[in-house]
């Protein structure tokens, strides 16, 4: 069950973007961060002095949601219009890779990608806990599985038709991926096999973000009906809705096992300008 409370956590103004920030994404090793921004850029910087490390160029589009890789040594950005995801290294914080997500899916040799014009929008990335691939979604409801190591599409999952805004792969298995849809909808899929395992339905309107619990046992999502759901993944079904919020609900995030106490295990973000903070057990 979860119990929260809510307030502004702030330690002062983290500012370096032209225009408005999207999403923040914080290395595993915990010194640094990156912000994506709708001026198409990602700033890399130290948490703890807020200085820049490096600011990193993703033109031709806006850059939007992103992950470092579950080692720390690839940095993934969602690249919006541009179709793309691009994959820097976060040594050299060079360019490694621009991986296109194809608007048709012509096999696993992903020669559809290296057609001009035939992408699509791209707003969500997740890497599966190996490291070894990366989900990629979009804006009409496709998810497409990479091969980071090859650099090439295996295959796209299908079942949504609409934005798909939040992804997650489960940290108890490789191939298990959960997805958030503007459909109401949240799906499991079967990433190696191209299943669709389970469809969780409940919230009343758009679900916006998705999280898998440590230890893999459950999902949180947040949705536009202004709720946090708990979905319990051996019952397949949702075991509580939160109702702390006054208006929708664009992020939730668990804290990482082995992290402090259990107190604060869930925070959710809102439109209503609230952090929630939740113990769950």
């Amino acid at each position: 069950m979860m119990n929260g409370h809510h307030g502004i956590l702030a330690a002062g103004p983290v500012e370096g973007h032209s225009l408005g920030v999207v999403a923040v994404a914080a290395h595993p090793g915990g010194r640094i961060a990156a912000s994506t921004s709708l001026d198409s850029f990602v700033r890399v910087f130290d948490i703890d002095s807020n200085a820049t490390v490096t600011t990193l160029e993703a033109p031709p589009s806006e850059a939007w949601l992103m992950q470092f890789d579950p080692k720390g040594e690839l940095l993934a950005v969602a690249g919006g219009g541009s179709c793309s995801v691009k994959i820097w290294n976060t040594t050299s914080w060079k360019l490694e890779q621009s991986l296109t997500v194809p608007k048709a899916e012509n096999g696993a040799d992903g020669k559809a990608a290296d057609k001009v014009g035939l992408g699509k929008f791209v707003l969500g990335v997740a890497w599966s806990m190996d490291g070894k691939n990366l989900a990629c979604s979009t804006m009409d409801g496709t998810v497409a599985i990479f091969d980071v190591g090859k650099g090439k599409l295996i295959h796209t999952l299908e079942g949504h038709n609409m934005p798909v805004r939040s992804l997650v792969f489960s940290p108890a298995d490789n191939h298990v991926l959960f997805t958030a849809c503007d459909d109401k909808h949240i799906h499991m899929y079967d990433a190696r096999s191209r299943m669709l395992v389970s469809a969780f339905s409940g919230h009343a309107s758009w679900v916006l973000s998705v999280d898998a619990s440590p230890e893999g046992a459950a999902i949180a999502t947040g949705s536009s009906d202004k709720t946090v759901r708990l979905w319990d993944l051996k019952m397949r079904a949702s075991i509580q809705t939160v109702t702390d919020h006054t208006d929708q609900v664009w992020a939730v995030a668990f804290r990482p096992s082995g992290e402090g106490s259990s107190s604060g295990r869930l925070a959710s973000v809102s439109d209503d300008k609230s952090i929630s903070l939740y113990e769950y057990t």
